[in-house]
């Protein structure tokens, strides 16, 4: 036996009697330093203001519907609105530069030909707000709009259509929308649709259907983003086989770390990069907890069954607030939303993940991303795990942006083939 096959056999069964006989520190079991709460430092502090903040998804617009009958008057969010997660004070604090705020209705609203109807008018909403609070907002239209309003002070803004349901199969409606302003459209929300399968109900097409895929072709002439959240996975394959421009996610976690369907699984994430796209982390406890997650797919069940047993609106939500009342779901931490950056970081790399807090829109979040000013917290805990200053500036919003321009310039070209 050869010198290095001894040493091999010494360090094999002896390093194990080494550390356990306390010749060697264990790290403490106690608490891991990782999981603790996050303490913001100066250095962080600086980074965060040095980077163009860009989150992919805020439901403010339907909350200010919910809570304030679409009133600022009532809801003025220059002021502190403890109601919410967002209003404009806490925006500031948290450095956002440029927010995709939802135009979003439910889907039940398409079975009345209303969805359109309803769409415009959170669209309304958002001009409203913006130009409500000239010296806050200013709508973007493209990437370089983004960069020259962030560096004006104001908060860019863009427009996301949540539920493809909103154009009722027509892609008139979507050329329309997409004039009024509107940057993305993810595909799905809660309901299969004639021409697209949700992540959350029974699958028609195996995927996207003929007019389903004309209606990504469309999306990327015009240079509107194809959101993929929400939809299943078999939607996704067939939007990244179709789609010749880069892809987003725009709130969606990883299915690796969180078990739910309404999260990307990595063979998708790998697909993602080929594509070039970016997939934004969603903070919901419900996607990014394990244990809250395997509670969320329980409750989509109970969900479906309870529509089905009572078909009166007042018997539903009665009997499904019940069930939630008593099925209490896990908040967890920060940590548990950046356990996901990480892994999407890992699989697709750091270029192609973002944020896409769905603040407003959910009703549990992790402790320290209790609202909009917690952004910083991010920016420390990408920090304390090793991250660069540039990947967290990407990370953070230079993804997304580099999406856009890329989006932007494959419309050009098909816009020029289709004169050609």
């Amino acid at each position: 036996m050869n010198r290095l096959s001894l040493r091999s056999l010494f360090l094999h069964f002896l390093t194990p009697l080494l550390i356990t006989g306390g010749l060697i520190p264990c790290p403490t079991q106690a608490e891991p330093p990782a999981r603790k709460p996050v303490v913001l430092t100066d250095r962080a502090r600086e980074l965060h203001r040095q980077c163009l903040v860009v989150d992919g998804h805020n439901d403010l617009p339907w909350t200010m519907r919910e809570k304030a009958a679409s009133s600022f008057k009532q809801a003025d969010i220059a002021q502190p609105q403890p109601r919410f997660h967002t209003d404009i004070p806490r925006l500031r604090q948290g450095n956002v530069g440029a927010q995709f705020w939802s135009a979003y209705v439910p889907a039940e609203t398409s079975q009345e030909r209303r969805a359109a109807h309803y769409t415009l008018e959170q669209i309304d909403l958002i001009h409203r707000m913006i130009k409500r609070y000239p010296d806050v907002f200013e709508m973007a239209s493209t990437a370089d709009d983004i960069e020259r309003i962030h560096k004006s002070g104001k908060i860019a803004s863009m427009i996301g259509v949540e539920g493809g349901h909103s154009i009722e199969n027509s892609l008139s409606l979507l050329r329309v929308f997409y004039g009024l302003g509107v940057r993305y459209m993810t595909l799905t929300h809660s309901d299969t649709l004639d021409w697209a399968d949700s992540a959350t109900d029974t699958a028609k097409h195996d995927g996207l259907s003929p007019f389903g895929e004309e209606v990504v072709r469309t999306m990327n002439e015009l240079g509107m983003l194809v959101d993929i959240s929400h939809v299943s996975q078999a939607t996704m394959e067939d939007v990244l086989r179709v789609s010749q421009a880069p892809i987003i996610a725009s709130h969606s976690s990883a299915r690796a770390v969180a078990d739910h369907v309404r999260n990307v699984p990595d063979e998708i994430l790998v697909k993602v990069k080929e594509n070039g796209g970016v997939v934004m982390v969603n903070y919901f406890s419900g996607f990014v907890v394990p244990e809250s997650a395997r509670q969320m797919t329980e409750m989509f069940h109970v969900r479906r069954e309870l529509k089905k047993k009572y078909p009166d609106e007042t018997e539903f939500n009665r009997e499904y607030n019940r069930w939630k009342s008593s099925h209490k779901m896990q908040p967890g931490t920060i940590h548990d939303v950046v356990d996901h950056i990480d892994h999407i970081a890992k699989v697709a790399g750091v270029e192609h993940v973002g944020i896409g807090s769905d603040f407003d829109g959910v009703s549990t979040l992790p402790a320290q991303l209790e609202d909009v000013s917690t952004y910083p917290l991010i920016t420390q805990a990408l920090l304390d795990r090793g991250y660069t200053d540039q990947q967290i500036k990407q990370i953070m919003g230079l993804n997304l942006l580099r999406v856009m321009r890329e989006a932007e310039q494959v419309a050009l070209r098909l816009q020029q083939q289709t004169k050609d």
